[in-house]
């Protein structure tokens, strides 16, 4: 009863029972794609008020008393006038206002409604959401967080807000999509505002997109939606949120400017993503090709293929009101003039930190898992990726998986109506490009990519990683159900003894060193080291008690399962230790780290002393760095025009020792168990 009644104090409360699902391709596969574009549109609005157009948005930002005062500000600092100011900040509304026109919208609805039907089997869309957002939108400013897995995210979700009836959102973009002539003024005219993706220390800028987006959210204009994650995941792993946007969405509430905020989550999960050989190219190091509509055009060859189906799960409305109760005195924001920007004190950005991460890891919980999901975790854990695993053990090991992912809280989507058989074989059809079945047995297709010309050994070794990094993907997607008993088991095998104390801390080390690695709320330690116990105990792998926990007889294929799972990442930043050590030198800068660790692992792979291809993973090898740089194993170090990387050789040869089981872990800083 003590562990259940901790692991009630986890669970967040944002987290409720998961509505059913409509598929709206349905409807669209039997009615007219014209009639459906132009049908009747009459959303609902915030309050029924009657919207203003883009022209006006634009005049109220450049009037606004914000952006008179940092104009009058960056003035006495630079010299410049006030008119020639007035009129760099006008360039700047230009460049990023959307321009909403209905017309356009309807076209998109037209066009890619003929699109998702070829591409996909359904686009399903839970419709209890889809009430709360409406009921949402009446009442306070919205703020829609998808996740961001692909391009095509924003434009399904003004799809399916079309598709209900309700009010489209203003969209934050990149710069990169204005490139793209054409498509970029029609996404303009979709809702798309475009913001630059830094700008430093210019005043001028911040005022006029932090008003841009506070004065649409202030007076209920429409619905805004941007990213918290600030860019596309390539690796189906939730990024660490980025607070820009958050804490100038959340400005109005915590200045009295509005009564209250609904952030709304959205999870948006693929069963067959899109760009999923790009990233994988991408992570490899072959550079992001440039957004083009010629590009988009190219893009075509798509269509012949199929992508299965996609889920999108609106969650539960969270009100800034409730979740600032309590954490954030108001009262310092009456101090000075709301027009006059104030750095937020450290209980205003602690507060949204958190708020942060707890909508990341809404997103997460609602994010529905396919079969392939089991699958590629079960093929990446096969001892040798080239032999791979009987058809019947693979099968067999996915029901298993099946079990554990439902009892640890997995959102999974497994017809029930199909034999366990026709699951896997529908799935591995669907992902044909990535697994070959002979002599009965399913393995990963490597080796397989065609090449004009003679090729490389570590062009090879590239070559034999895109299979292993796309397959990784799918993975990553279970990540965030298994990472707490996953972190547990690893930590259970790697302390001395059972001793509870000492597994925690063991924990306490993993969780603080992979905590840009994985989704992990800030000052949570004690609570994912609870649940993560208290899943294990409910399904008999481990047993508690008040000093030790022990694993069953029973428990150690679950156990073996997970730690697995985490050691991919384990030898990936035991192997940029080891880089560190044998090969850095002080000259060696942040922008060099990666291609020069990428080649000291390509040698490795093909030494065979490294095991894993995904660790050649950009995205792996900067989480590694950043988590060094935390630690105070690495420091920054500027050195002329560049700032390059200075190694503490002793912390990293004690950090590399520890991950590969040769000394016990650093005591936790505050165990409190």
């Amino acid at each position: 009863m003590e562990n259940k009644a901790a692991y009630s104090v986890c669970i967040d409360p944002m987290l409720k029972k998961r509505d059913d699902f409509e598929d709206i391709l349905e409807e669209r596969r039997n009615s007219s794609d014209l009639r459906y574009a132009l049908r009747c549109y009459t959303p609902v609005l915030y309050k029924n008020l009657i919207p203003c157009d883009a022209n006006a948005l634009k005049t109220m930002v450049l009037q606004s008393d914000q952006v008179h005062y940092v104009i009058s500000q960056v003035s006495k600092e630079t010299g410049r006038t006030a008119e020639d100011l007035q009129e760099e900040a006008s360039g700047i509304v230009e460049e990023m206002a959307h321009r909403l026109q209905l017309s356009t919208v309807r076209f998109f609805a037209f066009a890619l409604s003929k699109v998702f039907k070829t591409l996909f089997k359904s686009i399903c869309v839970n419709e209890d959401g889809i009430q709360r957002l409406q009921q949402a939108i009446h009442e306070h400013p919205v703020v829609l967080l998808p996740s961001h897995r692909s391009y095509m995210d924003f434009l399904l979700m003004s799809l399916i807000l079309y598709t209900y009836d309700l009010a489209l959102p203003v969209i934050a973009a990149g710069m990169d999509f204005m490139g793209m002539k054409v498509v970029g003024e029609m996404l303009r005219m979709s809702g798309a505002f475009f913001i630059r993706r830094s700008f430093g220390g210019d005043k001028l800028y911040w005022a006029v997109f932090s008003e841009y987006v506070k004065t649409i959210l202030k007076n209920g204009l429409a619905p805004v939606e941007f990213f918290l994650e600030g860019t596309r995941s390539r690796t189906s792993k939730s990024l660490t949120p980025k607070l820009g946007l958050l804490n100038i969405a959340m400005d109005p509430f915590l200045k009295g400017e509005v009564f209250d905020i609904s952030l709304v989550p959205v999870s948006i999960s693929y069963e067959r993503i899109l760009e999923e050989t790009l990233y994988a190219r991408e992570m490899l190091g072959v550079p992001k090709p440039k957004e083009s509509t010629s590009g988009l055009f190219k893009a075509r060859k798509i269509l012949s293929e199929d992508y299965g189906s996609i889920h999108v799960y609106f969650g539960q409305p969270v009100s800034v009101r409730s979740l600032a109760e309590g954490r954030v005195n108001r009262c310092q924001f009456s101090l000075t003039p709301r027009h006059i920007p104030k750095r937020a004190g450290e209980d205003v950005q602690t507060f949204v930190n958190e708020a942060a991460y707890r909508l990341v890891r809404a997103q997460e919980e609602n994010m529905v898992l396919k079969p392939w999901v089991l699958l590629a975790s079960i093929l990446l854990q096969s001892e040798d990726l080239e032999s791979g695993i009987p058809l019947a053990e693979l099968t067999e090991q996915a029901l298993w998986l099946r079990d554990l992912c439902r009892q640890y809280g997995g959102f999974l989507h497994w017809p029930d109506h199909m034999t366990p058989s026709e699951v896997v074989s529908s799935s591995l059809t669907l992902h044909h490009g990535l697994v070959r079945i002979s002599e009965g047995k399913v393995h990963l297709a490597l080796n397989e990519e065609a090449q004009a010309g003679p090729v490389t050994p570590e062009e090879q070794v590239l070559n034999r990683a895109v299979p292993v990094m796309i397959c990784t993907s799918y993975r990553n997607q279970a990540l965030h159900v298994f990472v707490r008993p996953a972190l547990l088991a690893t930590a259970v095998h790697t302390a001395a003894t059972n001793n509870k104390q000492e597994v925690f801390n063991t924990f306490s080390f993993l969780r603080n060193l992979f905590a840009n690695e994985f989704i992990l709320c800030p000052n949570a330690t004690v609570q994912d080291f609870e649940e993560a116990c208290f899943l294990l105990e409910k399904t008999g792998v481990v047993q508690l008690n008040q000093q030790e926990i022990i694993v069953t007889h029973r428990g150690h294929r679950t156990m073996g399962f997970l730690s697995r799972m985490l050691l991919p990442f384990i030898q990936g930043y035991q192997m940029v230790c080891a880089f560190l050590c044998e090969e850095a030198t002080d000259a060696l800068t942040e922008k060099e780290f990666v291609l020069a660790v990428r080649t000291f692992f390509i040698k490795k792979l093909r030494a065979g002393t490294l095991r894993y291809p995904e660790v050649l993973s950009s995205d792996l090898q900067k989480n590694a760095l950043a988590a060094l740089l935390r630690l105070g194993a690495v420091r920054k170090v500027k050195r002329a025009e560049q700032t390059s990387l200075k190694v503490n050789k002793v912390t990293i040869n004690s950090l590399e020792d520890t991950l590969g089981g040769k000394l016990p872990t650093p005591k936790a800083a505050t165990a409190r168990l």
